[in-house]
């Protein structure tokens, strides 16, 4: 195998640091499916799965054209931190809720980490002018950027549900406290206008009534 230049060898680097997180996240993502009972979450989660799997395969392919080789230590680096890792989440939080709201707030820091991975890849490869490296970065960056704006819009929803589950309902608001505020502050601000407009027409009759008044003493005199 010919010895790569400093280009392609930054590029393998780079490349081999984003395989190793894909197989990493593979099994981590397997670990969540298994502990999640909500059926919309669980599907997303199972279509990134399959999302993972083909980002690790087009960096792989992409390492051995540039002439490298998937560095096995990187990829067994990867499956054991994924493989310690199951476990503890498994372990997570005080009640089921808990430990999704747990899962989506891992799985949102590590998008956006593969985010930041693939942003400087395809930044690198632009600048040495490697279009396929940087268009393949490009591609997978838009997937796991879907991702972690999906789980930017769960991560509220999820954390709600651990208030219901967990908080007494006596010490929770549901939001209905705030809308009561809002209300009472829009009848008082609906209020005051007419207020407002009820003292100026009393001003105006007032001062219509004070300029007849003038008139006709005026006329008297006369």
């Amino acid at each position: 195998m010919a010895e790569l230049n400093d280009r392609d060898q930054k590029l393998v680097q780079y490349l081999n640091e984003a395989y190793g997180k894909e197989k990493e996240l593979e099994a981590a993502l397997q670990a969540h499916i298994g502990m999640t009972a909500r059926a919309p979450y669980k599907r997303r989660l199972q279509r990134h799965l399959r999302e993972t799997k083909s980002h690790a395969r087009q960096v792989e392919r992409q390492i051995k054209r540039l002439g490298g080789d998937s560095e096995t230590l990187q990829r067994l680096a990867g499956q054991a931190t994924a493989a310690l890792k199951g476990p503890v989440h498994a372990l997570r939080g005080s009640g089921e809720e808990e430990k999704l709201l747990k899962n989506a707030k891992t799985e949102y820091s590590e998008e956006a980490e593969e985010i930041a991975t693939y942003t400087a890849i395809e930044a690198f490869a632009e600048t040495v002018g490697d279009r396929d490296t940087a268009k393949i970065a490009r591609g997978i960056r838009r997937e796991e950027e879907r991702m972690a704006r999906y789980l930017e819009r769960l991560i509220p929803q999820l954390t709600t549900a651990v208030v219901r589950s967990e908080i007494p309902s006596d010490q929770r608001s549901d939001g209905r406290r705030g809308s009561r505020r809002r209300t009472q502050g829009r009848r008082n601000i609906r209020g005051g206008t007419r207020g407002r407009r009820t003292q100026a027409r009393t001003a105006a009759r007032r001062g219509r009534a004070r300029g007849t008044s003038r008139r006709r003493t005026t006329r008297g005199r006369s």
